[in-house]
């Protein structure tokens, strides 16, 4: 059966963030320092052991290691550090990002917007400022670092094999506005051109379409089986039984096929860019 996931989106000072910081403040008192003090030995100003201590913002990495060093936690704090991570995303996301981070082969198929990790941080930024009910400018620049930062995808070695095929109105529609939209557009040309990066564009001309049953995405992690995600309006389907996937990874084989080949694709969007 497909594993749903239906979980209320992270929001800042909850859940295991507030626990987190209700630890590392223990830890801080116990070694008799203020956060004046603290913060001078990390590098961070009080208000910003403030906002760790309480669950308002995100520490990073780097900041978790000197801290267990400097309090003395012996590795207590550094234990929690991948569940810190994963309180970056959204809770509806959190299982495919771990996914994501380890996969060899990324098959993704989108319909309304620019994936993820092909977004520009303007083209994110406008994204998240159109969410309703409205997101704070905090959770916006939160969530704007976290996709950012996944795009670290393209930098690993051995590359992972990345194939986006996107609807021709993904390319079309100017959200964020004209400079956003032309600067959007400039990213999908480099990154069209890694070695292991695949960009096809899927023509409204086309009269048959497999992906009319919507977007998804499929991940083959480095050790273990393929598996199917999809998402809508904060909620996601991971899909794990294989008979699923398999329809899946076929439906996607059909998508490719009937899409634009990736040169031709790039060379679409050239055009775009040239006319306007």
């Amino acid at each position: 059966m497909d594993d749903e996931v239906q979980q209320p989106e992270y929001e800042v000072g909850t859940g295991f963030l507030c626990v987190f910081g209700r630890q590392l403040k223990l830890f801080r008192e116990r070694a008799g320092m203020d956060r004046a003090k603290f913060g001078s030995l990390t590098g961070y100003s009080a208000s910003t052991i403030a906002a760790f201590e309480q669950g308002r913002r995100i520490p990073p990495p780097r900041f978790i290691d000197q801290a267990d060093e400097v309090l003395g936690a012996g590795q207590v704090l550094c234990a929690s550090k991948e569940e810190v991570a994963r309180a970056q995303y959204p809770a509806f996301f959190r299982d495919a990002a771990k996914l994501e981070a380890e996969a060899v082969e990324l098959y993704v198929y989108d319909t309304h917007v620019v994936n993820g990790l092909l977004q520009t941080e303007e083209y994110t930024r406008a994204l998240l400022g159109m969410r309703r009910p409205l997101l704070d400018e905090a959770t916006i620049e939160q969530r704007v670092a976290a996709r950012i930062a996944r795009q670290g995808i393209f930098g690993r070695w051995p590359a992972p094999l990345l194939s986006f095929v996107m609807e021709e109105p993904v390319v079309q529609r100017p959200l964020g506005g004209e400079q956003v939209w032309r600067g959007q557009l400039e990213q999908l040309l480099l990154l069209g051109q890694k070695r292991n990066v695949e960009l096809q564009v899927m023509p409204l001309d086309r009269q048959d379409n497999a992906g009319v049953d919507g977007a998804f995405t499929l991940l083959t992690p480095r050790q273990g089986q393929q598996v199917g995600y999809m998402e809508a309006q904060g909620r996601s389907t991971l899909v794990t039984e294989r008979e699923a996937v398999q329809a899946l990874s076929a439906r996607y084989g059909i998508i490719r096929a009937q899409a634009l080949t990736p040169s031709e694709s790039l060379a679409f969007i050239e055009k775009l860019l040239g006319e306007r």
